[in-house]
């Protein structure tokens, strides 16, 4: 080991931590590396030395992003921590040198330099800083201390002026003054890193606590990056402003509810599905909340959060669940919803996707939200389009529309793109889309969401209420002063991909998938099938999976779905539309499980005025009515919101 290695080793090995990305540095994708074989995004492109760093192999350009962030480096050096053998650390250095010769600092983005000089520096505190003599010539030491000077510097010039992008930049300046406190520079890049990091939380994190781009994988790709700066922080002693702490804490209270039940995260908008459990237990080491240290251990330890249910205001996520684990109902297997009502987001990372949602139950996703599959605009299908679009998330279509005009539009802008090449833009505004209610009792839960796209004329209401313990309706009502083509989707999960079934009647639609029974009222205006679709959870894979369409025409069409998640024997269930009730939504539904046989009926109202339904022999004011009946009569359950009189 050199003398310059030598110096660093006992100052870096306490003030700093590497963050590896555990799919980028799998030992499979290190061996390959070492065979000239870069798997990148779901693409393997095989690049001997001397690699061209300027030339992209993929049409993707996230590839070539991929490539230049240098994730794989640090895979490297963990391999040679793993191994002691000299051949990581050479081919480290092949790669770096190449890098270092051929590419100009800031090549292809700011975000992409701030990536690249993390994963650079995690890799150097596996070669250099666990024991093992990597072999590094000090002459190659000096280039990489230099260079990575030089990015930073570069950073500091040219940030991202919001959003994820400058948290990964800003994160990066911090990180480069705390490992080499001996630049001249350091101290300055930890007080601008830290002083512009908290701008940034105030003008990125809403009210509620959720990032402004407002995708749930971008959300926490952001408080990674917040709460690494804190984490070196309190490991170095430096201090933070009390308002970083105040904020972080809200980020990780959409976390702790946002989380499924499996530990994953749906990937509404933009990002991959992926389990950020790590980030609660990293929250509850800084600020001691229990209820972050049960979710993040999958409620072995710790205590639940106060709430089962809980609405974001601001952001416009409700999320739903049956509970947080008890004797009766194991953690991993509660039920769990999430609905977008929320803005498109800042950025460009929203999908068309207001009113939809994601359901699970019984440790798996049964409606799932599609994931984003790739950026990339290329080939014979533009999936960038298909995936961002209305009819590939769980929501209604008018007319096939998307909610928000999405065009291609010629850049004429330098950016990560080419100037001249088409890329889809958004045109037109966002929906306005609003939460009209949101009601959490101990048995059941209401939401009320609405969406007024400014691409057609038609409003749209969703009204989701989940009877605890039994099932969810999904009531969509859409209203306009002309005819259109209404058509719902449910997105279901790869498992149930050749596995749904049908069993229609005269009174029920009913299709039958893996754990999961959807139903609603046979209609003779509606028509229903499946169809083929796809879902990705991780960025380059998608896989097939089934959707349920129901479509109506018409200037107003309303559709009541029933979602009944089982295990085992699928019980017997028939939704009825009522006879009508005018200025209200009624239907019964009939349920028969263990021997039992109820008859539920749920009534929407669509005004504030009072109801006389003689079905249910009940007189009512409110948001929505449910009354369960045995087969003589009697009232066994009743949930309402309002004042109600029941005979």
């Amino acid at each position: 080991m050199n003398g310059l290695a030598a110096h660093y080793r006992p100052a870096m090995a306490a003030a700093y931590f590497p963050v590896p990305d555990p799919e980028e540095t799998r030992p499979e994708k290190i061996e390959a590396l070492m065979q000239d074989r870069f798997e990148l995004n779901g693409e393997t492109h095989h690049l001997p030395a001397p690699l061209d760093w300027i030339a992209n192999p993929s049409q993707d350009l996230e590839w070539h992003i991929m490539l230049h962030k240098f994730y794989y480096g640090v895979g490297l050096g963990m391999a040679f921590a793993r191994s002691g053998e000299r051949r990581y650390a050479q081919k480290w250095v092949e790669l770096v040198e190449g890098w270092i010769a051929q590419t100009p600092v800031g090549f292809i983005a700011p975000d992409v330099t701030g990536r690249r000089v993390q994963n650079w520096i995690y890799a150097y505190h596996y070669f250099a800083l666990q024991g093992r003599d990597p072999g590094f010539d000090p002459a190659f030491q000096r280039r990489l201390l230099g260079s990575i000077h030089d990015q930073v510097e570069f950073l500091c010039e040219n940030l991202a002026p919001a959003r994820n992008h400058r948290t990964i930049e800003l994160y990066t300046i911090f990180l480069a003054g705390v490992a080499f406190p001996e630049m001249r520079r350091a101290a300055r890049w930890r007080e601008l890193a830290l002083e512009l990091l908290l701008d940034n939380m105030r003008r990125d994190l809403l009210p509620d606590g959720v990032q402004c781009e407002l995708s749930s994988d971008y959300h926490h790709l952001v408080l990674k990056n917040y709460l690494n700066v804190r984490r070196l922080a309190d490991l170095n002693g430096i201090d933070v402003p009390r308002e970083m702490d105040e904020h972080l804490r809200r980020a990780l209270e959409f976390s702790v509810h946002v989380h499924k039940p499996d530990g994953i995260v749906p990937s509404l908008s933009d990002g991959d599905a992926c389990c950020f459990r790590e980030l609660l237990l990293q929250g509850y080491e800084l600020y001691g909340r229990p209820e972050m240290l049960y979710v993040g251990t999958g409620g072995a330890r710790g205590s639940a959060p106060a709430c089962r249910s809980l609405l974001f205001p601001d952001s416009g996520y409700a999320i739903v669940r049956s509970g947080w684990g008890s004797a009766h109902e194991p953690f991993a297997d509660a039920q769990y919803l999430v609905l977008d009502c929320g803005p498109l987001g800042e950025g460009n990372h929203g999908h068309f996707d207001c009113l939809s949602f994601e359901l699970a139950a019984l440790g798996r996703s049964l409606v799932v939200d599609p994931g984003r599959y790739t950026y990339s605009e290329a080939g014979d299908t533009n999936w960038r389009v298909a995936f961002r679009g209305t009819a590939y998330h769980n929501t209604v279509t008018v007319d096939g529309r998307n909610q928000t005009r999405y065009v291609p539009s010629v850049l004429k802008d330098a950016s990560r793109h080419a100037v001249g090449s088409v890329r889809h833009k958004v045109a037109g505004p966002a929906p306005d889309a609003s939460v009209e209610a949101f009601v959490s009792d101990r048995d059941c839960d209401y939401v009320h969401g609405r969406a007024r796209s400014h691409e057609y004329d038609a409003v749209h209401d969703r009204r989701i209420l989940f009877v605890r313990g039994e099932y969810w309706i999904v009531s969509d009502a859409l209203q306009a002063p002309s005819p259109h083509q209404y058509d719902l989707r449910f997105n279901l999960g790869e498992q149930a991909w050749q596995r749904v079934g049908e069993r229609h009647d005269a009174d029920t639609l009913r299709y039958l998938a893996p754990n999961l029974l959807v139903a609603q009222p046979a209609d003779a205006s509606t028509e229903a099938r499946i169809e083929d679709g796809y879902v990705s959870y991780r960025y380059g894979e998608k896989q097939e999976a089934p959707v349920l369409r129901f479509t109506r025409h018409g200037d107003a069409a309303a559709f009541h779905t029933v979602l009944l998640p089982f295990r085992g024997e699928a019980p017997q269930l028939s939704v009825s539309a009522a006879p009508p009730v005018p200025g209200a939504h009624a239907f019964t539904v009939t349920l028969e499980r263990s021997g039992e046989r109820f008859v539920d009926h749920v009534l929407f109202p669509l005004g504030g005025e009072e109801i006389e339904w003689p079905l249910a022999g009940a007189r009512f004011r409110g948001r929505f009515l449910f009354l369960r009946r045995a087969p003589d009569g009697s009232v066994l359950r009743a949930h309402h919101d309002g004042v109600a009189c029941i005979r």
